[in-house]
C-alpha cells in the first residue's frame, strides 16, 4: 500500500507529538512540518528527523499543493478559522485537532466511518475524546438523560499556550460534542489545571442524571466502547464505575499517554493526537482501496 502524504501546521507539543505518531505509522508519511519559527524546538525535532520543514505557516501549503493529501490542523481555533477555507479551495482533507467546530465532529470509536464523507474533520478536545465514548454509550442506553456533567483534571505542564488560549473554545467545543453524541438536555464541561508535582495522569470524570438509572443495559455497551478506545489509545481505561448515587450515573476514566514526544502523564495531549491518526489512516485506506 502506497503512503498517503500528509502535513502537519503548528510545531508546538501537540504537533510534534503527532510527527512522531505519523513517522511511525504504516499507512502515513510526513510531506511537511510547518510551524512560523525555525528555532522552535518542534522544528528542530523535525529536522533531526530528516524531514521537511517550513516556518512560511499555512503559505507553505499554498505554494506547495503536492506537498500533501492530508492536513492536521495542530494549531489554535482563531488560526484555523483562517485556514480552512484556503485548505478547501485546495481540495485537502482536514483534520483539525482545534477546538474550531468547523468541520464534522470525530470521535473514531463512534462514528469514524460516517466522517470520511465530510472534508473536514473536527476532533472536539482532549476531554471530549475522553469523555464522549462514555456520554454516547449512556445515550445509547439510558432514558431521558436531563445533564451530563464532565470535568476533566490534566497536568498543569501539559497545558501549553495554545491550550490555554483556547479555554473558551474547549469549553463550548466540549459541550456541545457531548450534548450531540449523548441527547442530554444540558451539559457542562469543566477543565482542572493541576500543578501537581509530580505530574498527574489525565483524569475524566462523567456524572450522567437520568430519569432510572439502568447500569445492567450500560455496562456492555460502554465496555465494547472502551475497548474500541483502546485499539488507538492504548493508556484509555475505566477507572472509576460505572455507580449510581443519588440517581447520577458516575464513570471516571483515566488516560496514560504513549510517551512518545510527551511525557506519559499527558494523557489529554495524546488521546486527541491518537484519534487524528486513526482517523488519518481510515482516509488514506479508503483512498488506497
Amino acid at each position: 500500500m502506497e503512503k498517503m502524504k500528509i502535513a502537519i501546521i503548528g510545531s508546538g507539543n501537540i504537533g510534534t507529538d503527532l510527527l512522531i505518531k505519523v513517522l511511525r505509522s504504516k499507512q502515513l508519511v510526513c510531506g511537511a512540518f510547518i510551524g512560523r519559527n525555525l528555532g522552535s524546538q518542534g522544528i528542530q525535532k523535525a529536522l533531526s528527523l530528516g524531514v521537511r520543514v517550513s516556518a512560511d505557516g499555512i503559505d507553505f501549503i499554498k505554494n506547495n499543493p503536492d506537498c500533501c493529501d492530508i492536513v492536521f490542523d495542530a494549531t489554535s481555533a482563531a488560526s484555523h478559522f483562517e485556514h480552512a477555507p484556503i485548505l478547501r479551495a485546495l481540495g485537502k482533507f482536514v483534520i483539525d485537532l482545534t477546538p474550531a467546530k468547523i468541520g464534522t465532529m470525530c470521535v473514531p470509536a463512534v462514528n469514524l466511518k460516517e466522517s470520511l464523507d465530510h472534508q473536514n474533520v473536527n476532533m472536539i478536545t482532549c476531554g471530549g475524546q475522553a469523555s464522549i465514548p462514555v456520554a454516547y454509550a449512556i445515550g445509547q442506553t439510558q432514558k431521558d438523560i436531563d445533564y451530563i456533567e464532565v470535568v476533566s483534571a490534566i497536568a498543569s505542564k501539559s497545558a501549553g499556550p495554545a491550550t490555554r488560549s483556547n479555554l473558551d473554545e474547549y469549553i463550548h467545543t466540549t459541550e456541545e460534542g457531548i450534548k450531540r453524541f449523548s441527547g442530554a438536555k444540558r451539559t457542562k464541561a469543566i477543565l482542572n489545571l493541576n500543578p501537581a508535582v509530580p505530574c498527574i495522569n489525565m483524569q475524566t470524570t462523567i456524572m450522567a442524571k437520568v430519569a432510572t438509572p439502568d447500569i445492567e443495559a450500560l455496562k456492555p455497551v460502554l465496555d465494547h466502547l472502551v475497548t474500541s478506545v483502546k485499539r488507538y489509545v492504548p493508556g484509555y481505561e475505566i477507572l472509576v464505575g460505572p455507580v449510581v448515587e443519588d440517581g447520577r450515573i458516575f464513570i471516571t476514566i483515566r488516560v496514560k499517554g504513549l510517551g512518545d514526544f510527551l511525557p506519559e502523564y499527558a494523557g489529554n495531549l495524546d488521546i486527541i493526537n491518537c484519534a487524528a491518526v486513526a482517523m488519518a489512516e481510515e482516509y488514506a485506506t479508503m483512498k488506497n482501496k
